[in-house]
């Protein structure tokens, strides 16, 4: 008994000093208190994010040249992304817009 009543003492003083804590640093944005900064800037990183598309369609056209293939432009790519977009719209499941799962069963 005497263990029960001091683990649930403990319990509500922690409690307490969790309140307590988050009442004193409620005025405070996360960001300051971690001293976080971000690392890149958001320009950066949209360039960073052309770069990688521009790198990716350029190896995708190597192998189509390989093959025979036509290659793509970044208007068929494009084009492509609209379409999957699309798709997901009208579709059903964890891809879909609203991302929920429906059984058929």
């Amino acid at each position: 008994m005497t263990l029960t009543l001091i683990t649930l003492g403990l319990v509500a003083i922690l409690i307490v000093l969790v309140v307590v804590t988050a009442r004193l640093f409620k005025d405070y944005p996360a960001s300051e208190l971690l001293d976080w900064k971000p690392t890149r800037s958001p320009e950066l990183e949209a360039q960073n994010e052309v770069d990688d598309v521009r790198q990716m369609l350029d190896a995708q056209n190597e192998y189509r040249r390989r093959r025979g293939a036509e290659e793509l432009t970044e208007v068929d790519v494009e084009r492509q992304a609209r379409e999957d977009e699309a798709v997901r719209a009208r579709g059903r499941g964890p891809f879909a817009d609203d991302g929920s799962v429906e059984d058929d069963a």
